[in-house]
């Protein structure tokens, strides 16, 4: 790296890379004379494709070789998509910029344009998230969930090839691609709670690293960090992954955080949901709490069948 460029390790997806491309045009604009590459990396998660995600492990599946890249000094800076990224960062990395959220929802896209509600008996629809599965079938136990893998083009074109009467997918990255038309419904939270940091980037770079640091400090927006924070909270405290049927979704209005959480079995049978409102220094505590409160209500039980222990290192302090 020279004085004048500054190198971005992105996954290949063309979601990825709008992302990617994103942060280069703001980091460019905001730093004339700043030169920025972007590295497309083909992560483990993008080579396996016909496993669901859950069978092959949630944790670090699109980010592990991007970190590898930032260890080995080949690229300055990762952008990710944090509802990818493990609740623990590894040794030596950081994620010091958070920008400002895009639509954090669920979005339901059918051939016919049908929502949610007009879906007919035993209807057939695709995803890869056991989150949305449980909270689909705790809404209707009737749904035929379809295991579904691939990026958001290759997702839309499997629906028709396999008949799907729906998918499910992040309205987020459906409107960065500029798809949101496809959306026949946006999910409302109380019937799919989207997954922690659903909607929000993730800039990551080496600890100690000052010029990228001050670089990419524009970027951040504050309440999307304090929202991202208390829900990776909850998250770290279950010990959860993106492939385990936990969600959780805070917004700050004013001096306060307001955080929804929710642990449910796999085929959506047993549900526990609370929320909790703290003020937005204790917002990384109120995580914790939350998680706790949902522990207490059974939900280690649920965990347990998954195989999943909860960490309570990440209640202290």
């Amino acid at each position: 790296m020279t004085a004048n460029t500054l190198r971005i390790g992105t996954r290949a997806s063309r979601l990825a890379l709008w992302q990617a491309e994103w942060v280069q045009q703001q980091l460019e604009q905001l730093h004339p004379g700043l030169t920025v590459s972007l590295v497309p990396i083909t992560t483990k998660g993008d080579k396996i494709l016909d496993v669901p995600l859950a069978k092959v492990g949630g944790k670090g599946l699109f980010v592990k070789e991007l970190e590898e890249a930032l260890y080995d000094g080949s690229v300055d800076l990762a952008v990710h998509s944090m509802k990818d990224v493990p609740s623990v960062l590894p040794t030596g990395l950081i994620l010091p910029c958070i920008p400002l959220r895009e639509d954090p929802r669920d979005a339901l896209i059918t051939p016919d344009g049908r929502g949610f509600a007009q879906l007919p008996q035993g209807a057939r629809i695709g995803t890869s998230a056991l989150r949305r599965q449980a909270q689909l079938l705790h809404q209707r136990p009737d749904l035929t969930i379809v295991s579904l893998r691939g990026n958001v083009e290759t997702r839309l074109r499997k629906m028709d090839e396999e008949q799907l009467d729906g998918i499910v997918l992040a309205a987020a990255g459906l409107k960065r691609l500029e798809l949101a038309e496809r959306i026949s419904e946006y999910l409302p939270i109380d019937l799919s709670l989207p997954a922690i940091g659903q909607g929000a980037l993730g800039l990551e770079c080496r600890q100690g690293d000052e010029r990228t640091l001050a670089l990419i400090a524009p970027l951040h927006h504050a309440d999307t960090a304090v929202a991202v924070t208390a829900e990776r909270a909850f998250l770290r405290r279950l010990n959860g992954g993106c492939q385990v049927p936990l969600a959780a979704h805070a917004t700050v209005v004013g001096d306060r955080v307001n955080l929804i959480g929710l642990v449910a079995e796999v085929d959506g049978s047993h549900l526990l949901k609370d929320t909790l409102v703290a003020s937005v220094p204790e917002a990384e505590a109120a995580g914790r709490q939350l998680a706790e409160s949902l522990l207490s209500q059974g939900a280690d039980s649920i965990l347990a069948a998954l195989d999943i222990t909860p960490d309570p290192s990440a209640f202290c302090s």
